[in-house]
């Protein structure tokens, strides 16, 4: 991360006056941008291919983003402009579920922001006024801020490698122990040939991994506050 990408998600967004056609402006372009990303893959964003759907000249992008790597950052930041996936609860484990099942659903929406989200880069407004109102929640039901800050990281990190899988295509044990079927393999490997055998309940937990690790996640968050109490 540079200080160019520092500037460009925090500092004032410079508005050309002359040599720019009507209507272009860095939230349209940013908004078409992810529109081609979600439709197409991030791939496809390019500036060439943005430019012929904005109807407008590779040249006047340019004068509202430097390029592709910044534009990429700008459109992460803008999936969270909207309210966070904040529930109203009482509870802080009812909070940091309804975070991690909303930070899943962002991917599942906009499956080009996983590697965005795992890239070195800086937080920008919208995802710092995401995190900073769920630690806000976490601290006004009486957790501290520093155990607030933590368990979000955590959380986020779990859905980060939770998600990879489904955005993936992964359609659980008939593809992913398909190596299983030939009887060497069974033999090679036999304490897997034995998920897969007869009555085995593989296939739900390779479904249901999501539900059940978020749960022990946090579990683990209410054993930790449990033994420092």
């Amino acid at each position: 991360m540079g200080t160019g990408d520092y500037e460009l998600l925090w500092g004032e967004v410079s508005r050309p006056s002359r040599g720019r056609p009507a209507g272009l402006s860095r939230e349209r372009i940013v908004a078409e941008a992810r529109a081609i990303a979600d439709a197409e893959g991030l791939q496809k964003v390019s500036m060439k291919h943005l430019a012929e759907r904005l109807g407008s000249g590779v040249m006047s992008l340019y004068r509202h983003v430097p390029g592709k790597d910044e534009l990429v950052l700008l459109m992460y930041d803008s999936l969270m402009t909207g309210p966070p996936p904040i529930p109203e609860a009482d509870h802080w484990r009812e909070i940091l579920r309804g975070w991690g099942q909303g930070v899943r659903g962002l991917f599942n929406t906009h499956p080009w922001a996983l590697s965005v989200a795992t890239s070195e880069r800086s937080m920008g407004p919208g995802e710092a006024t995401w995190v900073d109102a769920v630690i806000g929640r976490l601290t006004a039901v009486g957790m501290p801020i520093e155990l607030a800050l933590i368990s979000v990281l955590t959380v986020d990190c779990f859905v980060m490698g939770a998600v990879r899988p489904e955005l993936a295509g992964d359609s659980g044990e008939a593809e992913f122990f398909q190596f299983l079927a030939d009887p060497a393999m069974r033999a090679r490997f036999p304490n897997l040939a034995l998920l897969t055998q007869p009555g085995a309940a593989t296939d739900v937990a390779m479904g249901d991994h999501f539900e059940f690790g978020l749960e022990r996640v946090l579990d683990g968050l209410e054993r930790h506050i449990e033994t420092s109490a």
